[in-house]
């Protein structure tokens, strides 16, 4: 009696169940990391960081062993996103901007015109990667909510928040360049290219009102040369780190012991790929096609980058949710495709995830990329041959 009566309380507010679970493993994740100590926050201390030597115009990308480990790697715009929880107690700070990200990630997938419980399933399989984002607070959370919603802005004709979402995801951490992509689905190309334009213009230039033109500017290069080392540093990483470069690239290096391969092997055909679909001009208009895109870009900004981690498959994950909602899922080979992404991406960086499997195969193989890979290439060949006409998501 007493459930159903809560039951009601929830229906009355439009409240489902996943999204109390949503929010609760937030939190818990978040509390959990702030009770451990500094060390358990450290993302949080570099985020915060950006801020602080901003505003004193000391570099941001070199060490600073007295205040957290190893090195920044966002670009300067990152030190307004970060400002209003960096001038906060970091206890506080860390779990607001925890909170936030899980916010705006929540709030993107309700944006997406398709049913409720289509919302709810995508939420419901992008949950473990969002609360693993959440134990290393993260910004790869909201970062994906930006790229959703650079995608529901076109949709919704905000040509203008879409192209500013874009820009903003790029000067941060490149990665949200990849929304750029959707200004093909946009009714209003050229406003959208000139929007972008301003927002690339006005948001290089926002982070001097906390320093100096020059500063950032020089910030802006030492970026740049940041990256490339760690991109350098990163495909040479086979045997003494596991942590980066969880990619298609970093697969082959690892099971083949082949750390000669080039990026290009496999960036030039993967390019190839995503571009062959835009040839596909009668299948722009139908939804489905326009949410496998969505999905095909999110999966492969992380699985063809060396950075990628495993805090950053949050991205891919979501990727694979939208993926799902397109299929038939009465076809066994759809379920059993999300269930081995489920377990070896994202199980696989849980205690739940068998120890053995996961030290000795998972992470010395990348195979975390693995089952998204996977997905990718169902994508790639749907995109290139299915007629999306009968595909039914929208809720309108």
């Amino acid at each position: 009696m007493y459930l159903n009566k809560e039951l009601l309380v929830l229906k009355r507010y439009k409240i489902s169940l996943i999204t109390i679970i949503w929010f609760v493993l937030a939190t818990v994740a978040v509390l959990l990391e702030i009770s451990r100590g500094r060390d358990a926050i450290n993302n949080y201390l570099i985020f915060k960081g950006v801020f602080t030597h901003t505003l004193v115009q000391s570099p941001i990308y070199i060490e600073y062993p007295l205040e957290y480990e190893f090195t920044n790697h966002y670009g300067p715009f990152f030190s307004l996103i970060i400002a209003p929880f960096a001038m906060l107690p970091d206890v506080v700070g860390c779990f607001l901007w925890t909170i936030v990200n899980a916010i705006v990630l929540f709030y993107a997938v309700r944006k997406l015109p398709i049913t409720l419980t289509k919302q709810n399933l995508v939420l419901a399989i992008g949950l473990i990667e969002m609360m693993t984002a959440s134990h290393n607070v993260q910004f790869n959370t909201m970062l994906t909510g930006w790229i959703i919603l650079s995608y529901v802005f076109v949709k919704e004709e905000k040509d203008i928040l879409a192209a500013l979402l874009v820009v903003a995801g790029f000067y941060v951490k490149l990665y949200g360049i990849v929304g750029v992509v959707f200004w093909l689905f946009s009714k209003h190309k050229i406003k959208y290219i000139g929007f972008s334009i301003m927002w690339l213009i006005v948001l290089f230039c926002l982070p001097m009102l906390l320093s100096s033109p020059n500063y950032i500017v020089q910030s802006y290069w030492d970026w740049f040369n940041t990256l490339v080392i760690k991109n350098e540093k990163n495909s040479n990483a086979i045997a003494n780190n596991f942590m980066q470069d969880i990619s298609v690239m970093g697969m082959i290096r690892r099971i083949f012991n082949y750390q000669q391969l080039s990026n290009l092997v496999v960036l030039v055909p993967a390019a190839l790929v995503y571009a062959l679909p835009f040839l596909r001009l009668n299948q722009y208009k139908h939804l489905g096609f326009q949410f496998s895109y969505l999905a095909l870009a999110l999966i492969g900004v992380v699985i063809f980058s060396t950075s990628a981690e495993s805090a950053t498959y949050v991205i891919a994950v979501f990727g694979v949710a939208i993926w799902y909602i397109v299929q038939n899922r009465q076809m066994k080979w759809v379920n059993f495709l999300l269930l081995f992404a489920l377990a070896f991406t994202s199980l696989s960086a849980t205690d739940l995830f068998p120890e053995f499997i996961r030290m000795n195969f998972v992470r010395p193989y990348s195979l975390k990329a693995l089952p998204c890979f996977l997905v990718w290439l169902v994508l790639a060949y749907q995109l290139m041959k299915k007629d999306f006409s009968t595909v039914r998501l929208s809720h309108v």
